[in-house]
């Protein structure tokens, strides 16, 4: 454990800080979001998460609250939302911590069944109705959201994938566009659909986490991250069995690698 950071000393609101005294603070460093994430625990009270980022109008605080009251109203497991702040420097969000662990430290389970517990999680996402949801990150309106984010320099180059370093912003910006898929399969997608953000408590899924991506889009958001992210953790063997647990999906080569490169943006 690890005491608190010391910029939250003079920056957390006060409400907050009353509500948090006496927790032991830990960053939580799995994930690629701009946001700070802790856990947060303490004897004889239950664990939170608190997320914080600076005020920014490409931050995801904001869109994080709104889908995860969506997913609760939906029926699907995702966490509470205790507090969310804002104080015109930084945006914060305090939330329930979901039992067990997510499916890169679920030590209990073996990786072939970690992976298809993340298939039978998006099975039921993307089974909701598409008319129910208010998210749109259709092409149209995520390709915008790329160009905002790379106009802003917040496309990180040192970041991208191995076969990808090297290129520039501009370079893979110019690539998403002429790339751009004629149709969409749309369905209610995690939208960073990779094995961190997916939790599981023993042998049971129990819950999403990092929903600030949710939207409706191609299924093929979902399914090319989740399958680059068993590669990397559990190796190419295990991508079968998930595409198998998956079930009735047509994979398209081209869009696989597609929203991979749509993620370099985000």
């Amino acid at each position: 454990m690890t005491s608190k950071p010391q910029f939250m000393e003079t920056s957390i609101p006060v409400r907050l800080r009353d509500a948090l005294t006496g927790y032991e603070w830990r960053q939580d460093a799995v994930g690629r979001s701009s946001a700070h994430v802790f856990h947060l625990e303490a004897d004889g009270r239950v664990p939170v998460y608190l997320k914080t980022e600076l005020a920014d109008p490409l931050g995801e605080l904001a869109g994080e609250v709104a889908r995860l009251r969506w997913l609760t109203s939906q029926g699907l497991a995702c966490p509470d939302i205790i507090a969310h702040e804002k104080d015109g420097k930084r945006e914060w969000l305090l939330m329930s911590a979901l039992p067990g662990s997510d499916l890169v430290r679920a030590k209990l389970l073996q990786p072939v069944e970690r992976v298809r517990l993340l298939a039978d999680a998006l099975r039921r996402l993307h089974a909701i109705d598409i008319a129910a949801c208010p998210f749109d990150h259709r092409l149209e309106s995520r390709i915008g959201e790329a160009r905002a984010r790379l106009a802003a320099g917040r496309v990180d180059e040192d970041d991208f994938d191995e076969t990808r370093l090297g290129r520039s912003g501009q370079d893979l910006f110019r690539e998403l566009e002429e790339m751009r898929p004629l149709a969409e399969d749309l369905v209610v997608t995690h939208g960073d659909a990779c094995l961190p953000n997916f939790m599981a408590d023993g042998d049971r899924f129990s819950g999403y986490i990092d929903c600030g991506r949710l939207g409706i889009a191609d299924r093929h958001q979902d399914i090319a991250l989740a399958c680059g992210s068993i590669e990397h953790n559990f190796g190419k063997d295990l991508v079968s069995a998930f595409l198998e647990a998956y079930g009735n999906f047509e994979q398209q080569a081209e869009k696989m690698v597609y929203y991979r490169l749509l993620d370099e943006f985000f």
